[in-house]
C-alpha cells in the first residue's frame, strides 16, 4: 500500500511539472485557454456641456466612466462607485443625478452638464466662486460633485419643490439651513466643511451677501 501511495504521489508531481513545463515552452497556447470573448460594443451619442461626443462603448459603461475615461473629462470624481458618497454627481437635463449609477447608453438624447461645464478658470461659475470664497472645500475631492448638487439644490427650492424637512408642503420652501443640509445630506465631505457650503449656497441663493 505504501508503495502505491509513493508512485501515486510522483505521478501527481511529474504531471505538475509536465504541465507547467509546457507552459512555458508553448505561451500562446497557455494564453489561449485565459482569452475570453471580448464584450460588444454599441454607438452611442452623449452631450456633455454643450459638445456632442459619439463612442463605441460596452453596454454595461456607467456614465461616469464615459464621462472619465472615454471623453477624458476627470472633474467628475469616481469615489465609492456605489452611490453612498455624492462624488461623481452631475447635472442631467438640470437635475443631478450619481453619475456611477446610471448607465452611458440610458442617457442619449439628454443634456449633461459636469463641473468642467459650469466655468472656467477666468470665469467662475457663481457657486464656484461663493465655493472659493467661503473655503467650501479641504482637499477638493468631493468638490465638483457638491458644486453640481449645490446648483441643483438652489433649482429645486426656487421650483418649489419641498425635501422631508419642509414643514409645509403646501407652502413654499424656505432657503433656511435645515432645508440645505438636508438636500445636500447625500455630497459627503470628508474634511468637515459643510458649515461653508452651506454658506456659498446661501450667499449665491441671495438669501444674504
Amino acid at each position: 500500500m505504501a508503495s502505491e501511495l509513493e508512485i501515486t504521489r510522483r505521478g501527481v508531481l511529474a504531471g505538475g511539472a509536465a504541465t507547467a513545463a509546457m507552459a512555458t515552452t508553448n505561451p500562446a497556447r497557455a494564453q489561449m485557454t485565459n482569452q475570453t470573448t471580448p464584450p460588444p460594443t454599441v454607438p452611442v451619442t452623449l452631450d456633455v456641456n454643450g459638445t456632442s461626443h459619439t463612442l463605441n462603448l460596452d453596454t454595461r459603461t456607467s456614465l461616469l466612466d464615459a464621462l472619465r475615461e472615454h471623453i477624458k473629462l476627470t472633474g467628475t470624481k469616481k469615489g465609492c462607485d456605489q452611490g453612498q458618497c455624492g462624488a461623481c454627481t452631475v447635472l442631467v437635463d438640470g437635475k443631478r443625478i450619481n453619475s456611477c449609477l446610471t448607465l452611458a447608453v440610458m442617457q442619449q438624447g439628454k443634456r449633461i452638464q459636469t463641473v468642467e461645464g459650469l466655468g472656467t478658470p477666468d470665469s467662475l461659475h457663481p457657486m464656484q466662486a461663493a465655493f472659493v470664497k467661503h473655503d467650501g472645500y479641504q482637499c477638493g475631492y468631493c468638490t465638483p460633485g457638491q458644486i453640481c448638487s449645490a446648483v441643483a439644490v438652489i433649482a429645486e427650492i426656487r421650483a418649489g419643490i419641498p425635501s422631508h424637512v419642509t414643514p409645509d408642503l403646501t407652502a413654499k420652501p424656505q432657503l433656511a439651513d435645515a432645508e440645505i443640509r438636508e438636500r445636500m445630506s447625500g455630497n459627503i465631505c470628508r474634511c468637515g466643511a459643510y458649515s461653508n457650503i452651506v454658506e456659498a449656497i446661501t450667499e449665491v441663493a441671495g438669501a444674504k451677501a
